[in-house]
């Protein structure tokens, strides 16, 4: 594999970089191409990136226009803009779904964020995606809520690929590879084939460091500040391991099924006293993804270190751990408020892509 610019590298080690972005800008002008070529083997969205790309330009305009004078609702005229969105970087990037054998080459679309505590919502909601959207390399991204992994299970077991979203904790991470597990299992005892199912966990790692580093600095910790979300990145990368490597999915694995490979998200840097590149850079693992935002993108592909890193100084990570605890500092309960302040977030930005599209839907009929 040739290895002309960092993404390349990062590829050759075993880890995927794709894409923490998508904008119709980007799909027309061709730069989403580029980034293809330069190395990109995937592209994930969210809430808040839609709203943003919406909001930000009039490339939409026309399309909104056109479908509210059709009699659409600002719902259905969401949907149907999103969906064209994903369906053309999903078109793109289908030569690399079938040069990596179904490895990379998907685009991710979130279910509406409000049904992240409803399991039942979710798999209809997130049917309902599948079929419109309609392409093999779609992933569906389910929250990673305690009711989400329901879903994740049931949606698994119904074979629609899943990208399970806001991660935080080894406890969020080790339900959600069960769920994945689970839902295989009932697949194959479905007597239905488990070689064309996907999923991803992302583990949101930037807000850790930005929840913990203020209780740390409040200790007079300052020796631990900027540490913690990559020491318990790299306990859920030994907990993908165990899961997925060492045996206990094998039986499933002689069967066809993939593994759930862990995807580390929210990789941009919010500290400015740390390197823009510390979140791709201490976290490169074989079987992982990186999804990064543009900025971070070219901060890596400019001064990046592509190599192996995630299984290094791992006793020093065990013992930032524990001395957390020892502090009193449940790293458990951050998560699952980080957790639920991610679902409000990704709710609220849902609402605002909504009132922006109603905005301009109600403009054209002016």
């Amino acid at each position: 594999m040739a290895t002309d610019n960092n993404l390349k590298a990062l590829l050759a080690i075993g880890q995927s970089p794709w894409y923490d972005n998508i904008d119709r800008r980007l799909i027309e002008n061709g730069k989403i191409e580029e980034l293809f070529r330069l190395g990109v083997t995937g592209v994930t969205s969210n809430p808040s990136i839609f709203e943003k790309a919406l909001k930000g330009s009039s490339v939409y305009d026309s399309s909104i226009q056109e479908l509210a004078e059709a009699g659409k609702s600002p719902d259905e005229i969401c949907n149907l803009v999103t969906v064209h969105d994903i369906q053309s970087a999903a078109d793109f990037l289908y030569e690399t779904y079938k040069a990596t054998k179904g490895l990379d080459g998907y685009v991710s679309l979130e279910v509406d964020p409000n049904y992240a505590y409803d399991p039942e919502k979710t798999i209809y909601h997130a049917k309902k995606i599948h079929k419109d959207v309609a392409r093999p390399n779609l992933l569906i991204k389910v929250p990673g809520t305690k009711e989400g992994c329901e879903a994740i299970k049931g949606l698994t077991r119904e074979g629609v690929n899943v990208n399970v979203t806001l991660l935080f904790s080894l406890k969020h991470y080790e339900a959600s590879a069960i769920a994945y597990i689970e839902g295989t299992r009932e697949r194959l005892e479905d007597d239905n084939s488990v070689g064309n199912v996907c999923s991803v966990a992302s583990v949101f790692i930037s807000r850790v460091d930005t929840k913990t580093d203020k209780i740390l600095e409040g200790l007079k910790m300052d020796q631990l500040k900027g540490g913690i979300a990559v020491a318990n990145a790299k306990m859920i990368y030994q907990k993908f391991k165990e899961l997925f490597c060492d045996g206990a999915f094998g039986d499933l694995a002689s069967s066809g099924a993939r593994i759930q490979r862990v995807l580390w998200g929210s990789t941009s840097t919010k500290n400015p006293a740390y390197s823009d590149v510390k979140y791709v850079d201490e976290l490169i693992g074989k079987d992982t993804v990186n999804t990064l935002p543009h900025s971070t993108l070219e901060a890596f592909l400019d001064h990046g270190t592509p190599r192996l890193t995630i299984e290094e100084d791992l006793e020093k990570a065990r013992e930032d751990l524990d001395l957390l605890q020892q502090h009193g500092i449940d790293l458990d309960k951050i998560c699952d408020e980080i957790q639920q302040e991610g679902v409000n977030a990704f709710r609220a930005s849902f609402e605002k892509l909504m009132n922006a599209v109603a905005g301009k839907a109600g403009s054209s009929s002016s």
